[in-house]
């Protein structure tokens, strides 16, 4: 042992020193430290059995702790404590245990500490305890380098964050999950939004990332997420049906990562991380209407990032990918499309109920009470009745909403939907069409009260009066109904009733009509 210990900074000047392959003569003469120092600490620092940049990264504190030991130190009673020895051999049999515990839910390191010196008073302090458990798991926690092969495999897996859209209708805030899709061979990224994690979406979320690769990979590697797996086992996952059935279509082999294994499918974790980065926050003050112009939005977002140089690199993922793109496999003529068959009866409301999310979709109203097939896909709802398709929709996943035809309805009910529609906007365009004076017209009656919903059965009848009289009487009556205080439907359909607006206003006269006789007062009369 050294006759006076040293600051920890001359130490690990000592250390780097021999580890550049100075002698001890060298470092006495560089250092001014003492030969027998300088032997000594080296003896030390080899009793460890340490990697010396770990030592030379390691805290003062703890390195201090580490060198300057006493070998049998006495408690205060005077009996001898634990030998250093008999501490390491005690705390090595548990670090495999203390490993395993701190992976449970509020598990830390200061509380196992504690038990343990609750059987071991001698044993080690806070600090010490903690660097032996960080060495096990460093120790365990290698990570080995994967070389992958150019088309060899695409690894899937959802985003935990989710992005989302403001239905237009509504103002309603739709989440929607984000599936990243990668190449590790030349890290080419695909991302694309869908309603749910839900089977169908995912399988059609990872059809759309092949026809964006534009070819098939020897291999898709997912999680173990119940869209794609029955049951987990790290030698013989069973698949879904679909999944293997998509396997079969593309040509290609379905693979599960092992649970608990995230760098079995790093880059796509990887991919996730960047997606985070270079299309979620450019996106994070943007406002999207609907699933299809998020999807937008992140394409654009996505070949930037495909686009953008590696760092330190002069070439991209798109350069890439180039390489990689003449080894996948070709696309097969169709996409393959999971197909749902379900039944329903058709309600007095005109529709059928299709779908987990009991979404429900129109058919003609004149097949009321009559039991329909329905044929869905994560895109379309097809209704049949027998072997004649009667609807055809686009699929919506909006829990117990209504898809409805206009061409589905009864008369009546068109008629009310079109009331629906009406705008002052509408009225006064159709009022445009007729002649300036039918539009102002049109414009004082909804003005007239401060609900402009209450004008519009008085404007529609107005332009009904057009198709019974015609539009230039319309057009007349309407010049004849500006000069009145108040105009509404009756004023105007009572001038050309009684064909007032045939007749000659007085504003349309140009010259006076009194006689003149001698009974008139002029000027002069006056003064």
């Amino acid at each position: 042992m050294a006759a006076k210990t040293k600051h920890m900074h001359q130490v690990k000047q000592i250390i780097e020193l021999s580890l550049k392959g100075k002698s001890i003569r060298e470092i006495v003469r560089l250092t001014g430290i003492a030969r027998n120092t300088v032997r000594d600490y080296l003896r030390k620092v080899k009793s460890l059995e340490l990697p010396s940049p770990g030592l030379l990264a390691m805290e003062d504190e703890l390195l201090s702790e580490l060198l300057n030991k006493e070998t049998a130190p006495r408690n205060a009673n005077g009996t001898m404590t634990l030998t250093e020895d008999e501490r390491f051999k005690i705390i090595e049999s548990q670090l495999e245990y203390y490993s395993g515990e701190l992976r449970k839910r509020g598990v830390t390191r200061y509380l196992l500490w504690e038990e343990y010196r609750k059987d071991h008073p001698d044993g080690y302090r806070y600090t010490q305890f903690c660097e032996y458990i960080r060495r096990y798991q460093q120790r365990n926690q290698a990570v080995m380098h994967f070389t992958h092969k150019a088309g060899e495999q695409m690894q899937v897996d959802f985003a935990g964050d989710k992005l989302h859209y403001v239905d237009k209708d509504t103002g309603e805030v739709i989440p929607c999950e984000v599936l990243v899709c990668v190449l590790p061979y030349s890290n080419y990224t695909y991302a694309i939004a869908l309603r749910s994690q839900k089977q169908e979406e995912f399988i059609s979320g990872i059809c759309q990332a092949l026809e964006y690769i534009g070819g098939v990979p020897e291999s898709i590697k997912c999680d173990n997420l119940r869209s794609a797996v029955i049951k987990s086992s790290r030698y013989e996952p069973q698949f879904t049906e679909a999944m293997e059935y998509v396997a079969a279509h593309y040509g290609t082999t379905i693979l599960a990562a092992r649970i608990y294994k995230p760098r079995d499918k790093s880059n796509v974790e990887k991919g996730v991380d960047l997606a985070y980065k270079r299309i979620y926050a450019p996106l994070r003050n943007i406002t999207s209407h609907s699933l299809e112009e998020l999807n937008a939005a992140i394409r654009k977002q996505l070949q930037e990032h495909n686009n953008r140089l590696f760092q330190g690199r002069d070439y991209s993922r798109s350069n890439r990918f180039e390489e990689e793109k003449p080894v996948l496999k070709e696309l097969p003529n169709t996409r393959y499309e999971m197909k749902k068959v379900a039944w329903g009866k058709v309600q007095k409301n005109y529709h059928v109920i299709a779908g987990e999310d009991h979404h429900q979709y129109s058919v003609p109203f004149t097949l009321i009470g009559k039991t329909l097939k329905i044929v869905y896909t994560s895109e379309t709802v097809e209704i049949y009745d027998e072997r004649t398709r009667v609807a055809l929709h686009k699929r919506s996943l909006k829990k117990y909403g209504y898809t409805t035809q206009e061409a589905h309805m009864p008369a009546n009910h068109r008629h009310h939907a079109a009331q629906k529609g009406w705008n002052a906007e509408y009225f006064e365009n159709l009022a445009t069409g007729i002649g300036p004076s039918t539009l102002a017209a049109i414009k004082r009656v909804l003005q007239s009260k401060s609900f402009f919903e209450q004008t519009y059965n008085s404007c529609l009848g107005i332009m009904r009066l057009g198709k019974q009289y015609g539009n230039d009487r319309l057009e007349a009556a309407c010049t004849r109904a500006l000069a009145s205080p108040i105009i509404n439907y009756g004023s105007i359909n009572n001038i050309l009733k009684h064909n007032l607006d045939k007749q000659q206003t007085l504003f349309d006269t140009q010259t006076s009509t009194i006689p003149q006789h001698n009974q008139l007062r002029g000027p002069a009369a006056y003064q």
